[in-house]
C-alpha cells in the first residue's frame, strides 16, 4: 500500500482493502489529491484523510454514521464526519446532533471532537474524503464514492451485525449497498438546519442504536 502509507495507519482495513489500493482508480485519486494539496487549501489535513478508518478497525465497527463530504471551513474537518476539534466551534449540523442527543438521552455533550465515539466502534465515514476549502462537493466524482462504497460493501459482508445510520437523502441513496439481513438500518432526516425540523429532531437515533447493541449482547455507546 505504498501510495497511502503516510496517511493510513496499518490495521485490518489495510489487509481488507489491499486489492482496492492497487486499482487504477484509487491510484488516480491519490495522485490527484497529492497535486491538490500542493496548490490549494484542501480539507482535512493530508494526514487525516483516512482518519475514520485509522480510528475504527474493520472488526471493531458496531455503527456506521455516513456523511457526504468534509466540512469545508478553515480548521473544521479532521477526518471524522460531523466532528471537529474541541477548540473549533461546532458547525450547525453538529449542534443539532448534540441537541437531539440531549433530547434523546439527556446527555449534555461538552466535546466537539467525536473521537471517543470512533474508539467505541462508531465509524464516522464521509462518502467523499476530501474537499477544497470553501467549495463544498468540489471533490465529488474524483473516485472517493467508489472507494467508500467498497468500504460499505465490505461491512455489509460481515456476519456480525452493523448498525448503518443514514441521515438525509444522500446517505439513504447508499441503502442499496446494505443487503445482509444481519444488519440494521436507521434512517432519518439530515441534522442540517435545512432539514433537522423535518424528522431529525425527535427521531431518537442514539437510544435506538444502544437498544439494538444491547439486544445483540454488545456494550452501548457512551455518547
Amino acid at each position: 500500500m505504498n501510495s497511502t502509507q503516510t496517511i493510513l495507519t496499518y490495521n485490518s482495513w489495510d489487509d481488507i482493502l489491499q486489492e482496492e489500493y492497487h486499482k487504477e482508480y484509487f491510484k488516480k485519486i491519490i495522485q490527484f489529491i497529492k497535486s491538490e494539496y500542493k496548490t490549494k487549501q484542501i480539507c482535512p489535513e493530508y494526514q487525516n484523510v483516512f482518519r475514520a478508518l485509522k480510528m475504527t478497525d474493520y472488526y471493531d465497527v458496531k455503527v456506521l454514521i455516513l456523511g457526504q463530504d468534509p466540512y469545508h471551513g478553515v480548521n473544521q474537518a479532521h477526518g471524522l464526519c460531523f466532528s471537529v476539534a474541541n477548540d473549533v466551534p461546532a458547525p450547525p449540523s453538529l449542534q443539532n446532533i448534540f441537541k437531539e442527543l440531549k433530547n434523546d438521552l439527556g446527555i449534555e455533550r461538552t466535546k466537539n471532537d467525536l473521537s471517543d465515539w470512533a474508539r467505541q466502534g462508531v465509524l464516522l465515514l464521509n462518502a467523499i474524503l476530501t474537499v477544497e476549502k470553501d467549495k463544498p462537493l468540489s471533490h465529488k466524482n474524483i473516485g472517493w464514492e467508489k472507494f467508500t462504497d467498497r468500504v460499505i460493501d465490505l461491512l455489509n459482508k460481515r456476519k456480525e451485525p452493523v448498525i448503518f445510520v443514514l441521515w438525509g437523502n444522500y446517505a439513504k441513496s447508499k441503502k442499496h449497498l446494505i443487503t445482509n439481513k444481519n444488519h440494521i438500518i436507521i434512517e432519518g432526516a439530515h441534522p442540517s438546519p435545512l432539514s433537522a425540523n423535518r424528522g431529525f429532531f425527535g427521531s431518537k437515533p442514539f437510544s435506538k442504536i444502544n437498544t439494538v447493541l444491547m439486544k445483540n449482547g454488545n456494550n452501548p455507546i457512551k455518547w
